[in-house]
């Protein structure tokens, strides 16, 4: 079951169902669940097909939910927009959908492996000394945050302690603190810049920076993501153990810019660096290397030329 199905997380468990990427884990039915589903038969119809079911229901009241081997947890706007606009109202969505599903496992979910979906942004603004942030890393400093993270940073610190509630009444579940990613399904005209990057390309404008400052991501393809998240729900505990998900191949910004506009023929246009601020948001992802043996399948070349081909392949079958 997906919980918050429609979003980049469930497309890309979605697509990875649809070619049989689940069977390591003998996966045959998916429940995608949702306040619109059917948004999603309409918007990705390819996504849903034999074995794939939707279920239109808001996790912060639903009162009851279908059982299931494993549960991804992964329902929350990502959308800066959204914080930025009504921030106190998103904000209590999370919390108010992570409360209401820690009392509905207790029902329904006692014998699933659970996987709840959290973020890097839990741990504040990166100390720009620190190369790489790991799960021992204490919050510190949040004031600083940019607007439009504070309200998400502070309801996922929430959500994760109502879990590690849920995980000592005796239910096995996991923390998966999220980074940046990149696939097909990425959103192209959202805060994500690997996303407006790819758009940029595909509508064949100049990729264009705008920050005046040093900038630090990294980005873990869609296919490693979702075998990292089955993994971490194989591994769920009462103890609900916290993992980094992410890729730990950092890259500035204006760097990756010009590597996509080199490849792909078109301009980028990056600002010269005039601040001193350095925006670095880079997990270290030893604890799940060493713990649960989980690697990356793929670099950060091979990640943007897997989505661009993937890219392409769904818009040729959108044409016919």
């Amino acid at each position: 079951m997906i919980i918050g199905g429609t979003g980049f997380f469930g497309k890309c468990i979605l697509d990875a169902f649809a070619r049989g990427l689940l069977k390591s884990w003998s996966i045959t039915r998916l429940v995608v669940m949702s306040r619109n589903s059917q948004a999603l038969l309409q918007a990705c119809p390819q996504l849903v097909g034999r074995g794939v079911e939707l279920m239109t229901a808001d996790i912060t009241d639903v009162q009851a939910l279908p059982e299931a081997d494993y549960v991804i947890h992964a329902a929350a706007s990502t959308d800066v927009r959204d914080y930025l606009s009504k921030g106190i109202q998103e904000k209590r969505n999370i919390q108010a959908g992570t409360y209401n599903y820690c009392e509905l496992a207790k029902k329904f979910h006692q014998k699933s492996k659970i996987v709840y979906v959290s973020s890097g942004a839990v741990y504040g603004v990166q100390p720009e000394s620190m190369n790489q942030i790991d799960e021992e890393f204490l919050a510190s400093d949040m004031i600083n945050m940019d607007a439009g993270k504070l309200d998400y940073a502070i309801a996922k610190q929430d959500a994760e302690q109502a879990v590690k509630k849920l995980g000592a009444s005796g239910l096995n579940v996991s923390i998966a603190r999220c980074f940046a990613f990149v696939g097909a399904w990425l959103p192209r005209d959202r805060h994500f810049a690997i996303g407006n990057f790819i758009g940029d390309i595909t509508n064949k404008r100049p990729i264009i920076v705008k920050a005046k400052h040093k900038v630090y991501r990294s980005y873990m393809y869609a296919d490693d993501l979702v075998e990292w998240l089955m993994t971490l729900a194989d591994f769920a505990s009462t103890k609900a153990p916290v993992y980094n998900v992410g890729s730990d191949e950092s890259i500035l910004v204006g760097d990756l810019a010009n590597k996509l506009a080199e490849v792909y023929h078109v301009q980028a246009v990056i600002p010269l660096i005039t601040e001193s601020k350095i925006d670095r948001y880079i997990p270290s992802i030893k604890k799940a290397k060493v713990d649960l043996g989980l690697y990356l399948k793929y670099n950060l070349d091979s990640s943007i030329r897997e989505t661009m081909k993937k890219i392409e392949s769904i818009n040729e079958k959108m044409k016919k």
